[in-house]
């Protein structure tokens, strides 16, 4: 394990319960890392974003993801988890919906997270990340959910659509997208 990530571990290793969001994105902000101190576990495909283990615990999961270029996640919320997302190489967009009166979602904004920034949700914050950078500019981000996100529910931009997507925990070991 990475010198770099141990204050991390020692935050989340010492939870009896689901990470506090206020905690979790102190604790995100304060570490001093980058995505070469996590280059073992930075495996990237042409396909779709690839999310790489690092720790599981009943508590949590930590995992870094990589994304080329143009992919991005399913519009998607948390549905039980705390997830605190630090950025460690690259531009990650996130943009976050909020559901109107006839049942679509709607974006309620985009922004931009650069290396060594942090965004956290949980719950029912439903959202979407992207590299939306040019060919060649890859994204690396450092994710914890706590507890571990095993379901999360998705969502339809076209209709009020509200699907399930349940979190096989071997696509971690083996570098699927979800």
């Amino acid at each position: 394990m990475n010198a770099n990530l141990l204050p991390l571990i020692d935050y989340l290793d010492g939870l009896t319960c689901r990470a506090e969001i206020d905690e979790l994105h102190s604790s995100l902000a304060a570490l001093d890392i980058s995505a070469e101190d996590l280059a073992d576990h930075t495996r990237f495909s042409e396909k779709r974003y690839v999310r790489n283990l690092v720790r599981s615990t009943p508590l949590y999961h930590l995992l870094v993801l990589c994304w080329r270029p143009g992919q991005r996640s399913p519009i998607h919320n948390h549905a039980g988890s705390t997830c605190g997302v630090r950025v460690l190489r690259g531009v990650a967009t996130e943009t976050k919906f909020d559901r109107t009166p006839s049942g679509l979602l709607k974006p309620t904004g985009s922004f931009d997270l650069s290396a060594g920034q942090t965004t956290i949700g949980a719950d029912d914050m439903t959202h979407q990340v992207s590299n939306l950078q040019a060919a060649g500019e890859d994204l690396v981000t450092l994710h914890v959910y706590s507890p571990p996100l095993l379901r999360m529910e998705t969502f339809s931009l076209t209709d009020g659509t509200v699907g399930e997507y349940i979190v096989d925990t071997h696509e971690h070991i083996h570098g699927c997208g979800i």
